[in-house]
């Protein structure tokens, strides 16, 4: 397994160029899973798991590794599957979201795959609402499905949404009520976190699902003669997402004179130190780890601030 990860950490030159790698992996079926390598902190054989007592049941226990507790869940499980059957050969993909370590218990990891973000699509529009995928591709004769993991950590572990009492000055509702924030992200789940926060604020939101869709939006709108930067306070843009990931809608925005005033928060569930120097290289104006309530509604709030004649 070591071979299959010893090349991760040499990834990150793929940012920026809408390019990804996915980890391929299986539960009991034939079915082929991806998840994106920069989130994937290592594999390995599924260690000793310690029942946790009154843990949700896709939570298989927690496992002591290289001297830290991380909680096990079984990802199969969590999205209606069944769970994987032999627990005794199978696998720990250890990850990161949202600054928090967890273990994803699978059947089996094959290998990486170097993809373009064209070549990520949105689920079938048949798949209905309530589905676990964000996104497919095809690899070979596989279809490849990318587990909406935001939303299945939302429902095991859901995050607190409110704002605490302070972070929105009441004058600053009053002027909100003047701006549009438009909010990009491919996962359901985050786009109503993110929409819910931003309305508490007293924005209004207008929501797209990923960085094609926004771009061609934006475009329409200078097209009809319009200036981004003055229909809206801010973008706040995820990264990954399928057919334009966040760094380069925000690059495109850049290269683009009638766009490049419009100011753009880049909002991720990726680690942060490679982030910021992201940041920089594609020319966003902050970068925000999700989902942090009260951060996200205080860049709102300062935004708006320094835009409202004192």
């Amino acid at each position: 397994m070591s071979s299959v990860m010893e090349t991760v950490n040499s990834r990150t030159q793929l940012a920026g160029q809408n390019r990804l790698e996915l980890l391929l992996f299986r539960f009991n079926e034939s079915q082929v899973y991806g998840i994106n390598v920069f989130k994937v902190r290592e594999v390995l054989k599924c260690p000793k798991l310690n029942v946790l007592p009154m843990s949700h049941s896709v939570v298989c226990g927690v496992a002591n590794v290289r001297g830290v507790s991380i909680p096990i869940l079984d990802l199969a499980l969590a999205t209606g599957l069944p769970g994987v059957e032999d627990i005794d050969n199978a696998y720990v993909i250890i990850t990161e979201y949202n600054n928090k370590t967890q273990g994803f218990l699978v059947s089996a990891v094959e290998h990486i795959v170097n993809l373009n973000w064209e070549e990520i699509h949105p689920p079938p529009k048949g798949s209905g609402l309530d589905n676990y995928l964000t996104a497919v591709t095809r690899v070979g004769e596989h279809l490849v499905e990318i587990i909406d993991v935001e939303k299945v950590l939302a429902e095991v572990s859901p995050v607190c949404e409110e704002i605490s009492q302070g972070v929105i000055p009441p004058q600053t509702q009053v002027a909100a009520a003047h701006w549009r924030v438009l909010t990009v992200d491919d996962s359901a789940v985050a786009r109503k976190q993110v929409t819910r926060c931003l309305e508490s604020v007293g924005v209004q939101v207008v929501s797209l699902k990923d960085g094609r869709e926004a771009l061609e939006y934006l475009r329409t709108l200078l097209d009809a003669g319009k200036r981004p930067d003055e229909e809206f306070l801010m973008m706040i843009s995820d990264i990954e997402m399928p057919e334009m990931d966040g760094y380069t809608l925000t690059a495109e925005v850049r290269n683009d004179p009638r766009m490049q005033q419009l100011y753009i928060v880049l909002h991720t569930s990726l680690s942060g130190a490679f982030n910021q120097a992201m940041v920089k290289k594609v020319g966003a104006d902050d970068f925000l780890a999700k989902f942090r309530p009260d951060d996200l509604a205080g860049r709102v709030v300062d935004r708006i601030a320094s835009l409202t004649p004192a």
